[in-house]
């Protein structure tokens, strides 16, 4: 009934990064004076060059591959360097609930697309109800959140934070089909991920000179800066390569509707934020696609033809 071994242990490998990946807004917010452009920036871009660091002597070993598959990987890294940037500048135009959710759900419908539209592969049932379950569970979830409905933002305003939204969906459905097709080509999942986030630093880490105003001015601002750059960024995309190599990048990208769970519960126990029927609601509904991603349904067998 539950799948084997090592596709249950690429799907672990998914939730322990949709885990440290929801521990990004609490952190956020304890350092209110710093731009989210910079934190997104420095997050990712130092979090590559660890990556690159780590991955050193199995990027020597996969260079020929690497330089082969050139523009797949400059695909991810540059989809790498402006995810972060459409996300966080959603959030800032249209609400912290329109932004997740068109940010996050749109992901993993625009990652099964690439599968189908060029890797060639079909869209499961399974999935399609796993999809529906973890995008009205992402819906509710946000709407739980958003107890204050006094904001206002011009409507083009809005309307381009949605635009922004669905980049950020489809860029991170991007360098996660990017990281699947590289790794199923031979190419080590600390090499693919390494490459990829190392390319997003160059274009990166530059525009901290514009928007890292206070990224480092106290103690506190340095250390969850830090805490960003290493604990979500390296370690969970470090999980989220070794999770690939044994799930497609549709089924991975689905399993990561959990991230906003967990920025969830802990906005509630550390932030105080209040959580609503609807939150809960969306949680039951998350964790019933969580649920239908981890069990295999046995094969419908077509009846023989009778003599």
């Amino acid at each position: 009934m539950f799948l084997k071994n090592e596709t249950s242990g690429g799907v672990i490998n998914v939730v322990l990064a949709s885990f440290l990946w929801g521990t990004t807004g609490t952190v956020a917010s304890l350092t209110p004076d710093v731009s989210p452009l910079a934190t997104g920036a420095f997050s990712v871009g130092f979090g590559g060059l660890l990556l690159l660091i780590n991955a050193r002597k199995s990027l020597v070993h996969d260079l020929k591959k690497l330089i082969y598959q050139s523009k797949l990987l400059f695909l991810g890294g540059l989809s790498v360097a402006i995810y972060p940037l459409a996300f966080y500048t959603s959030m800032k135009w249209s609400g912290v609930a329109i932004g997740t959710v068109i940010s996050i759900a749109s992901a993993p419908f625009f990652t099964v697309v690439l599968e189908r539209l060029i890797s060639k592969k079909n869209v499961s049932l399974q999935w399609g109800v796993s999809f529906i379950f973890g995008a009205l569970g992402v819906l509710l979830l946000t709407l739980g959140k958003q107890r204050d409905m006094s904001f206002v933002m011009e409507v083009t305003t809005q309307y381009w934070g949605i635009v922004l939204g669905l980049i950020a969906g489809l860029t991170y459905a991007t360098y996660s089909w990017a990281a699947k097709q590289l790794i199923d080509n031979g190419i080590s999942s600390k090499s693919s991920m390494a490459s990829m986030f190392g390319i997003s630093a160059i274009f990166l880490l530059p525009s901290l000179f514009v928007t890292g105003d206070n990224l480092f001015a106290t103690t506190t601002n340095s250390v969850l800066a830090l805490y960003m750059a290493i604990v979500p960024m390296f370690l969970g995309y470090l999980l989220f390569g070794l999770g690939l190599r044994h799930i497609a990048a549709s089924k991975a990208t689905l399993i990561t509707l959990l991230e906003p769970v967990v920025a969830t519960l802990l906005a509630i126990v550390i932030v105080g934020e209040s959580f609503n029927f609807n939150g809960w609601l969306g949680l039951f509904f998350i964790t019933l696609c969580l649920m239908f991603q981890m069990i295999k349904l046995p094969k419908i067998s077509k009846p023989s033809p009778s003599a």
